[in-house]
């Protein structure tokens, strides 16, 4: 038995977003993007501190999602962000954080360090 499987689909779906957005190298690529404010045509490892084929990886894993989309033009990939399904998730995280964010309860970090020393 898959243990995901007991999670409702939206916490299963926040994961994956969470897990997608967890490496430094994605959400550089995703902020280059947006920085340019246009689709980026060809190889934006040129732009980053990585090789070409890391930054492929990365990329890939972004479109898996649905982050961003690549399509081909020619020998070229031309690379945008994919604002709606950004939109969905940050709205999926924002209902997630909601409740959790009201609880009125402050944690007192020299407790905490006391009851794990326990």
């Amino acid at each position: 038995m898959i243990k995901t499987n007991v999670f409702s689909e939206e916490l299963q779906e926040l994961a994956r977003f969470a897990k997608a957005i967890s490496h430094p190298a994605r959400l550089a690529i995703l902020k280059y993007l947006a920085e340019t404010k246009t689709c980026i045509s060809g190889d934006i490892s040129g732009s980053l501190p990585l090789s070409r084929s890391t930054v492929s990886q990365h990329l890939n894993e972004l479109k898996e999602l649905g982050l961003i989309q690549g399509t081909i033009d020619g020998l070229k990939v031309n690379y945008c962000l994919c604002n709606t399904d950004i939109n969905r998730y940050l709205l999926l995280l924002e209902s997630f954080f909601e409740p959790i964010k009201s609880v009125s309860i402050h944690c007192d970090t020299n407790q905490v360090k006391e009851s794990n020393s326990k």
